[in-house]
């Protein structure tokens, strides 16, 4: 972690819960948000991986969340707000994916994508949103996206659609929820490693083109976590509430100098898919083998 560009107290005072918050780009913004002050609370379905992550953010809590499920959702929360008080943001983090021909994508695979994102999304901002409004509280919502949004990619359709679909849905919400003191905003983000997620979209080098690859963005490197920390804190803080219902990219340009999507992987074949659906399972595998130690 560099020196700060912030006040090391810029979110005190502030709860902010993270979905998918035990793994990725959840896990590391974590640790960036409590060192500014914040009070962080962190979602997953792995409690192993959870604690591993608040430990190493200095978390005041974490929960088992599957956010597909709007019960649980809802009961998670009220478990926030009786134990800890009300909570001042909501980072929609939690995602799933993986590269697929869309021809050979089952109901299942599609199934797990969206609705974790779009699903998982809307439940989460909803339980936060209808408490704020019947307490009379102002709150932040920031989703991760992608700049997808913008123009759909190739070989992550379920992905593209989920996201697209949170998309609509920060732009909409913080026209209905302006009224109540509540904004709503989303990051999308070029490349930016972690690990498993980043295995998923690369497992061979058949199939390291387009979103993934540093060549492809005018600055000619990878976004860090600390870099999208640092516009997830300014968005929390109390620095610009006039900004609401956009969703900002922060990619090194990628997105203008050519959709930064897997629309390169049109050149792969059959065989090769075959290849990459192996490897992926062994990265599958493997991860979870090693969540298991």
């Amino acid at each position: 972690m560099t020196k700060s560009v912030f006040a090391p107290d810029l979110l005190a005072g502030h709860r902010v819960l993270i979905t998918g918050g035990g793994t990725g780009l959840g896990r590391g913004v974590a640790q960036y948000l409590t060192a500014h002050g914040a009070q962080v609370h962190l979602w997953g379905r792995r409690e192993a991986v959870l604690a591993e992550a608040a430990a190493e953010a200095g978390a005041a809590h974490f929960q088992t969340v599957d956010v597909r499920r709007a019960d649980l959702v809802d009961a998670a929360m009220d478990e926030i707000w009786s134990a800890h008080g009300p909570l001042t943001g909501v980072v929609n983090n939690a995602a799933a994916n993986f590269i697929s021909p869309t021809k050979s994508l089952s109901a299942r695979g599609f199934e797990a994508v969206s609705s974790t994102v779009m699903n998982g999304s809307f439940n989460t901002t909803h339980a936060a949103g209808r408490r704020w409004i019947e307490q009379g509280l102002p709150g932040v919502v920031l989703s991760t996206l992608t700049t997808w949004v913008w123009s759909g990619s190739a070989f992550v359709v379920p992905s593209a659609m989920a996201k697209a679909a949170v998309h609509a849905m920060t732009m909409s919400l913080a026209v209905e929820w302006a009224k109540y003191g509540i904004r709503l905003n989303a990051l999308a983000p070029g490349p930016i490693p972690t690990d498993y997620a980043w295995e998923m979209l690369n497992p061979t080098d058949k199939s390291a083109v387009g979103a993934t690859q540093a060549d492809q963005v005018p600055m000619g490197r990878m976004g860090t976590v600390e870099e999208l920390a640092n516009l997830t804190m300014f968005l929390l803080s109390d620095a610009c509430p006039y900004l609401t219902g956009d969703t900002i990219a922060m990619d090194g340009g990628q997105r203008l100098a050519g959709p930064g999507t897997f629309a390169g992987l049109t050149s792969l074949s059959d065989e090769d898919w075959a290849e990459i659906r192996e490897q992926s399972q062994k990265a599958s595998a493997a991860a979870k083998a090693q969540r298991s130690v």
